[in-house]
């Protein structure tokens, strides 16, 4: 008990910051906002987990990827898959030259539904796809990249070409996917509709609930031993690798958690928003991600979801409020926070809030043992 307290919990602040976060998402959020604006919420929490990935395969690992939105993708589709052949039974699509199939499909004159679509008519096979594709894709980016020793610079650039060989493969294949306007008209989940006020209530809290399970699953990872080895790996990988570690091995492995993280993100966004699209795979979208984790902290799992929070908040407001200029005062929200605060808005914390609450609390224990004496 003792070790799951400190290990996944993290101990006292650990403790402390979880609450903080659990009460703000699933009680201050619900209790001010309206069912849109916490649906939006929603959607930001959907990106958090793209964030968590990144403190553990960019801040922990020192991989950085510049295509987690391929894996956000792939998650989001595979689960778009499942909604839309739900939604294409052959009495809702009797108008179409083709019952029974997509309407884009009809619309690019398919007459039958492509092999790998049929899986996906299973809600079962879907659940397992969205973690596992993008894993499998993962792995093999890892073991084809690491084993080689490809890293830093050289494995970014090979992330961005993937994410637009992607996005361009889902465009070009519009028959198939849905092209540029993706796989939209999303309505039910095994009959139950996703678009009720009541439905996006409950989705939002499955989705921060299963984002509090992944911040505790990567709270776990980093208080064990593989956490040890991954800053060992990022500050002095050649000293771990003459250890006898097998540091490729490690990075393929953080790889792929941090790939499934983004999947159940790109899934729960399908749910959430009612669509998926390649404008979520491309190279810019996976740079923003990039950002949430700077903003809050590359270091910190708690971190991440407050920058993600904080500059899709700045996203909306800015767009909303200033539509002529919301580019250029996000491009000053992200250099005024890296400028002022390297380690994001955790380092922060690190910095000052938390040494001034250690002298409190030392002042208190010195008080205490001179009124005792």
């Amino acid at each position: 008990m003792q070790t799951l307290y400190r290990n996944v919990l993290g101990g006292r602040h650990g403790l402390i910051g979880l609450g903080l976060l659990a009460a703000l998402i699933f009680v201050v959020f619900p209790l001010a906002l309206d069912v849109f604006r916490l649906n939006l919420i929603g959607k930001y929490l959907t990106y958090a987990f793209v964030a968590l990935g990144l403190v553990l395969c960019w801040g922990y690992g020192g991989i950085l990827s510049l295509g987690q939105g391929v894996f956000f993708g792939l998650g989001g589709y595979c689960m778009a898959m499942f909604l839309k052949l739900e939604a294409s039974t052959p009495e809702a699509t009797k108008i179409q030259s083709t019952p029974g199939i997509p309407d884009f499909m009809d619309w690019n004159q398919l007459t039958e539904l492509p092999w790998f679509w049929v899986p996906f008519k299973s809600l079962w096979f879907t659940l397992m796809a969205v973690p596992l594709v993008p894993c499998l894709l993962a792995l093999v980016l890892g073991l084809a990249m690491f084993k080689r020793r490809v890293g830093d610079t050289y494995f970014a650039i090979v992330t961005q070409a993937v994410a637009l060989i992607l996005s361009v493969l889902i465009i070009g294949q519009q028959g198939w996917t849905g092209g540029v306007n993706g796989i939209t008209d999303l309505k039910t989940l095994l009959g139950w509709d996703i678009r009720t006020d009541s439905a996006r209530l409950t989705l939002y809290f499955i989705n921060g609930g299963l984002l509090f399970a992944c911040i505790l699953i990567g709270r776990f990872l980093l208080a064990s031993k593989l956490g040890k080895l991954l800053m060992a790996m990022r500050d002095k990988e050649e000293r771990v690798r003459f250890s006898g570690y097998d540091v490729a091995s490690f990075k393929v492995f953080v790889f792929c958690v941090a790939a499934v993280f983004s999947a159940i993100g790109g899934a729960m966004f399908t749910l959430q928003v009612g669509f998926m699209s390649p404008s979520f795979v491309g190279i810019v979208p996976s740079i923003e991600m990039v950002i949430f984790a700077a903003v809050g902290g590359r270091l910190s799992l708690l971190g991440a979801v407050y920058g993600t929070l904080l500059v899709n908040f700045g996203k909306s407001y800015f767009s909303e409020s200033f539509p002529q200029l919301w580019l250029f005062l996000m491009g000053g929200l992200f250099i005024a926070v890296v400028m002022a605060f390297p380690n994001g808005l955790a380092g922060l914390y690190g910095q000052y809030i938390k040494p001034r609450l250690a002298r409190r609390r030392k002042a208190d224990t010195g008080s205490g043992v001179t009124e005792a004496a």
